[in-house]
């Protein structure tokens, strides 16, 4: 069997979400699949985090624009190679490839009728406008559909109509990376202080522009905590622009917040743990997820997480986590207050956050990954004899 796998943004500096899923993927693969081969393509860029060895063949290709170099050259390229399935990792896929199509559908947020989720930078509503033209076909021609999360799964099955239990959808968790641990090297955790300038106290949030993340309300919150309380405490966000912290703070009418406000930059994933390491919680009080590995990241860090009732927080969570109503920003002030303030509260949400994560490898994933490949191809073979 010969497996094509699109990673079109794996070498690109600042990798998010969706890219780190697909890198661990094809690393736990490497790990466990000796037999099959993998054509790994991938766009060019300056981040070479893979490497073609053995059965594992990188192929850096060009094509233009995302739309152009999936569309085209992806389908193309990966007939070339003689591959016999196609797994395209990040939501959309060519929908005139003719091989079997395998593809990672993390949400249909773009999908779903309400406004907040039309909001966004231009660059995410083009994004979006793109993923609504074409989910809704590559769904009607996956021969299997994998997602995160139940939750998810049956918003998805819900929304396309699928019968309860059709084998096509399948939800396989995400993992945790083992970098995720809590740090006894004093050095390690002074030289990740230093670099990014994270004060002696602080609060973890992983905010950014897309709405879902809900920095408004996280803002206000934390605004009115430190009325509330005086606390001596800071806001550490990662790689959020000045200008649109600045637009945020005029919204909710607390342009001196930007004092209590450390903004790193970005930062190297392997930097992320010594973070969580030295936060005194961990802020993720998202309108909607589809898994949230951000918490599960936190919690195997020993650190306390506030997440929300909705989506698949609370499945993914598993009652180790502080739960609020994330439209209501006095409920995240009141849960930051309580979670600071009542110490065996922090231990138990700290105890219980190590066992949750716990639950969840990259190792699995790739393995129940690769049986499903196995399923497909078995399918296939039978269509074609």
């Amino acid at each position: 069997m010969k497996i094509a796998i699109e990673g079109q943004r794996l070498y690109r500096k600042k990798k998010h979400g969706m890219d780190m899923v697909a890198l661990e993927l094809i690393r736990n693969l490497q790990k466990i699949d000796k037999e099959n081969e993998y054509v790994i393509f991938v766009k060019p860029d300056e981040d070479h985090c893979l490497e073609t060895i053995d059965n594992f063949k990188i192929v850096e290709l060009k094509g233009g624009p995302y739309p152009t170099w999936e569309q085209r050259a992806l389908p193309k390229a990966a007939k070339a190679e003689g591959c016999d399935i196609l797994h395209c990792t990040s939501n959309t896929a060519p929908v005139s490839s003719s091989m079997p199509l395998v593809v990672t559908l993390h949400d249909i947020i773009y999908l779903e009728s309400i406004s907040l989720f039309k909001k966004g930078t231009w660059y995410q509503k083009l994004g979006n406008m793109y993923r609504r033209y074409i989910v809704p076909r590559v769904v009607k021609k996956s021969d299997k559909i994998i997602t995160v999360s139940k939750f998810e799964k049956n918003r998805i099955g819900n929304f396309f109509g699928f019968e309860e239990n059709d084998p096509r959808l399948v939800a396989i968790y995400n993992g945790v990376s083992e970098h995720f641990r809590k740090i006894e090297d004093t050095d390690e955790l002074k030289r990740v202080k230093d670099l990014y300038q994270l004060p002696d106290r602080y609060l973890f949030f992983l905010g950014n522009t897309d709405p879902k993340k809900n920095t408004k309300g996280t803002l206000k919150a934390f605004s009115d905590y430190l009325k509330k309380t005086g606390d001596d405490v800071y806001l550490v966000m990662l790689d959020y622009e000045q200008k649109e912290l600045d637009k945020l703070l005029t919204e909710i009418g607390d342009k001196d917040l930007i004092k209590r406000i450390v903004l790193t930059g970005y930062v190297i994933n392997t930097d992320l743990p010594a973070i969580y390491n030295q936060c005194e919680l961990f802020l993720y009080p998202s309108l909607r997820e589809s898994f949230g590995i951000p918490m599960l990241e936190a919690m195997r860090c020993g650190t306390p997480v506030i997440t929300s009732t909705t989506s698949s927080m609370p499945e993914v969570s598993g009652g180790a986590a502080y739960l609020i109503d994330p439209f209501k920003p006095e409920e995240i002030t009141n849960a930051i207050e309580k979670v600071l303030s009542d110490k065996a509260l922090r231990e138990k949400l700290i105890n219980q956050g190590l066992k949750q994560s716990e639950r969840f490898s990259w190792h699995n994933m790739a393995q129940d990954v690769l049986s499903l490949y196995e399923t497909v191809y078995k399918n296939h073979l039978k269509v074609q004899s």
